[in-house]
């Protein structure tokens, strides 16, 4: 097998330390050589492996995405003269009964130096900021909803059944609702009256909703859940802000993204963080379909297909797009409005929302390649591509309710 990489080194990551395996297949040998060292994870032990491996002439470090181990080795050690590629740990398995730290290490070298493995996609610093500021923010929204959730367990201990009427709980017309049982009210008149614009013709079911035991111990603990969704609602304003700084070099992709329906600021904010802007580092936009997994899968042995599930992909790029893809299914006159009733019609809603992801990212790399803004297809799109069949299934679906129809053509259609 050839030789890609004469000096290659594997790095196998732990949290503690980390085993080096440094293989040199130099010219007149016909067997290579490796050397396994080990070094610690703090910064000094990998600033000086960074100078070991400059020392030796390595050409290029391959080492496992392990945790969040990687991290520092990987940070660091991308500053060196070689190249260096992370790697995805199923696409490097050892082989059973010789799992050990050092075979591992001198495995990735191994591999590396023959070219048989394909580095992760890692983001450039500006996007890893941006990446962890938005991932941030989403723990703490679902944080934020964990505590309503848990607020709505505390009233309907106190036989307080506000969410059975309002919608949101925790809107301007249930907070101070709940502001005022905390403050010491408990007239279900006074508080129902507290109602707001369109709640205010549910009054009267306010009312019987607002009759309950809420002693002071509920008020007490009702107030600390009031403050610990102050506190994260906070925090998410100040991650945003601070996201809108970061955003600065990319809001021309994100001006781009929001044209398209169903994709807000904050779902554009998390595809940029997680794709990056540079949609040249995927081939074509079914690499960066594949690459989120929302392309079917490909399982097959003896001709035999064994499964077409999609690949798992990034959580937080996944579930972004699965809002889009519902607001865009939700939306009037739209394309994707149409395609995802069709899809559902046959094959169900989840996989018409996971096709509505993958049209929605084929879109995003076209336009970031061309910097144009989306231009809708029109609800219209499948009438007029195939208007003969569009024309038969009208044809046949009232057939089937037992019409005769005769057809006689006005001579507007072209």
């Amino acid at each position: 097998m050839d030789i890609v990489h004469p000096r290659c080194a594997g790095l196998d990551v732990s949290k503690r330390d980390v085993k080096v395996c440094v293989r040199l297949h130099l010219r007149g040998r016909v067997k290579a050589t490796s050397t396994v060292t080990t070094w610690g994870s703090v910064t000094s032990q990998i600033l000086a492996l960074r100078d070991h491996l400059v020392a030796e002439q390595v050409t290029l470090v391959v080492m496992e995405a392990t945790g969040d181990f990687w991290k520092p080795f990987y940070y660091l050690l991308e500053e060196g003269p070689f190249d260096i590629m992370l790697v995805n740990p199923r696409h490097v398995k050892n082989l059973p009964g010789r799992k050990t730290d050092v075979s591992d290490a001198a495995w990735l070298a191994q591999l590396g130096a023959h070219g048989l493995v394909r580095g992760s996609f890692v983001p450039p610093e500006p996007i890893r900021k941006l990446r962890d500021l938005t991932r941030t923010r989403a723990t703490i929204v679902r944080e934020r909803a964990r505590e309503i959730q848990r607020l709505e367990k505390l009233l309907e201990d106190a036989g307080i059944k506000l969410s059975s009427v309002a919608t949101d709980l925790h809107g301007v017309s249930g907070r101070a609702m709940l502001d005022a049982l905390v403050a010491g009210e408990r007239d279900p008149a006074v508080l129902a009256n507290m109602a707001k614009q369109r709640l205010r013709s549910k009054i009267p079911e306010l009312t019987e909703a607002l009759t309950g035991r809420l002693s002071e111990h509920h008020a007490f603990l009702v107030r600390v859940q009031l403050d610990l969704i102050d506190q994260r609602a906070r925090i998410v304003d100040e991650l945003t802000a601070r996201i809108e700084e970061e955003m600065v070099p990319f809001r021309a992709a994100r001006d781009l993204m929001i044209t398209i329906p169903g994709i807000s600021t904050r779902v554009a904010d998390v595809i940029i963080a997680e794709t990056g802007a540079d949609m040249s580092r995927f081939p074509s936009a079914g690499h960066l379909a594949s690459w989120a997994g929302t392309c079917p899968g490909s399982n097959e042995s003896a001709g035999r297909v064994k499964s077409t599930h999609t690949r798992p992909g990034n959580p937080y790029l996944k579930g972004a797009l699965g809002i889009a893809a519902m607001a865009a299914a939700r939306s009037h006159d739209t394309y994707y409005s149409v395609k995802y009733r069709r899809i559902a019609s046959r094959r169900g809603p989840i996989k018409a929302v996971v096709a509505l992801e993958h049209a929605m990212l084929v879109a995003i790399w076209n336009m970031l390649q061309t910097g144009t803004t989306y231009n809708d297809p029109g609800d219209d799109f499948y009438s007029r591509r195939s208007p003969d069949k569009t024309k038969r299934r009208a044809l046949d679906q009232l057939r089937s309710l037992g019409y005769t129809v005769t057809l006689e053509p006005t001579g507007e259609v072209a």
